[in-house]
């Protein structure tokens, strides 16, 4: 959801910086390679093939990218079905609406904000093409589950990770699987109010041996120019669809100066998590809101901080006297099945949880920099809200 760039004192989000981002696009430019595909971004493949596993990595301008090419990848034709959790953001939808699809959306679980598992295997038809889960928060969706599904039904599963870096599932045999890892494809965000960042950003991992070919390609304009400068074709020519998608070596830079910092920076998150979820408990045992649940299968990599008040005239309000005190809190998602794009193609049923999230989620501020005087202060005024509400 984007918000107006308006500064409070203690405001939804500020960009961490590691201190050798400067460094690194010096380094860039003096290279004399700063367009795509150069020396930094190298480095930030091998970062995550050798920490995660994956097995090829493509950074791209934004996940918004990284999603477009999947659709691309997947050859959807027109009236082909994907199956999606409705409470996303439209990026997911919306790269594979351009390349023709219909959108099935499934609702939200009961407990978490994460699509329904459930609900998903009675909305499969013949022309499904695909499933895309959604880690939101960084929590890990029921990945045994929905692999099982794509393989009786012969579908590609594709991983909406935009949230999730560094965040793992705990599969049925007890191994911890980095989210990203196991779908055919899988999709990350580096925006500036992600874990790890470069302003803008993003990153397809391709799993499955069927794409990576193409999807070099894909990634390179519709060429096969990355394959000639590794000396592997004597030129290079127009092969195949696709677009400009790979960022600027500068960002690549940017970027890689956060990736060495990751341990840091995901130990001081979990940390300010921790200490929101502690210092919130209260609340939840008089029932005034719901905290995060984190199921038994994910991990947190503390994305975000978030809690579910009781109805949207609750949490305007709570919104309303936080940011008379200062404090920028914001809500998330709106239904994308009641969207002014979707309502009318929409002929699905109700989906109460995605809506029920999207009425009645509030997220706090949560960025590297926040102390912890900054956050009793902000729980602090939540419970002032609530005394002076009850």
């Amino acid at each position: 959801m984007n918000h107006k760039n308006v500064f409070y004192p203690l405001n939804f989000n500020k960009p961490h910086l590691t201190g050798k981002e400067t460094e690194y696009i010096i380094h860039a430019v003096s290279s004399g390679h700063i367009s795509g595909n150069g020396a930094f971004t190298k480095k930030c493949h091998t970062f995550f093939e050798e920490r995660y596993g994956f097995n090829k990595c493509l950074l791209t301008t934004s996940c918004t990218d990284a999603l477009e090419m999947s659709a691309i990848l997947i050859n959807i034709k027109p009236d082909d079905e994907i199956i999606m959790p409705s409470f996303t953001f439209v990026s997911t939808a919306l790269a594979f609406v351009r390349q023709g699809a219909k959108i099935v959306f499934a609702d939200s679980c009961k407990d978490q904000p994460n699509m329904d598992e459930t609900e998903v295997e009675k909305l499969i038809t013949q022309r499904t093409k695909a499933i895309v889960v959604v880690h939101y928060a960084g929590v890990a969706c029921n990945m045994d589950y929905f692999i099982e599904l794509s393989q009786k039904y012969n579908l590609w599963l594709i991983e909406d990770a935009a949230q999730a870096i560094d965040s793992f599932y705990v599969n049925q045999t007890g191994q911890k699987l980095p989210l990203g890892s196991m779908g055919h494809l899988a999709c990350f965000s580096f925006h500036e109010t992600k874990n790890i960042q470069c302003g803008e950003g993003g990153m397809l991992v391709i799993n499955h041996e069927t794409f990576k070919k193409r999807a070099e390609i894909i990634w390179e304009k519709g060429t096969n120019r990355a394959a000639f400068w590794r000396g592997e074709v004597d030129k290079y020519g127009w092969v195949d669809t696709g677009s400009s998608f790979l960022p600027s070596d500068l960002l690549a830079a940017f970027l890689f100066a956060q990736l060495e910092k990751i341990d840091v920076i995901q130990q001081k998150r979990k940390t300010i998590w921790n200490l929101y979820y502690e210092k919130l408990k209260n609340l939840e045992k008089k029932e005034y809101i719901k905290l995060p649940v984190l199921p038994e299968y994910a991990t947190n990599n503390a994305h975000m901080f978030y809690f579910i008040c009781k109805c949207d005239m609750q949490r305007q309000e709570l919104i309303n006297f936080l940011k008379n005190q200062g404090i920028w809190a914001v809500f998330h998602y709106q239904s994308l099945h009641k969207s002014n794009f979707y309502e009318d193609k929409y002929k699905g049923k109700q989906l109460p949880y995605c809506d029920f999230y999207s009425n009645s989620l509030l997220r706090l501020p949560f960025y590297y920099d926040l102390s912890n005087e900054d956050i009793n202060q902000i729980v602090n005024k939540i419970h002032d809200f609530f005394l002076k509400s009850h």
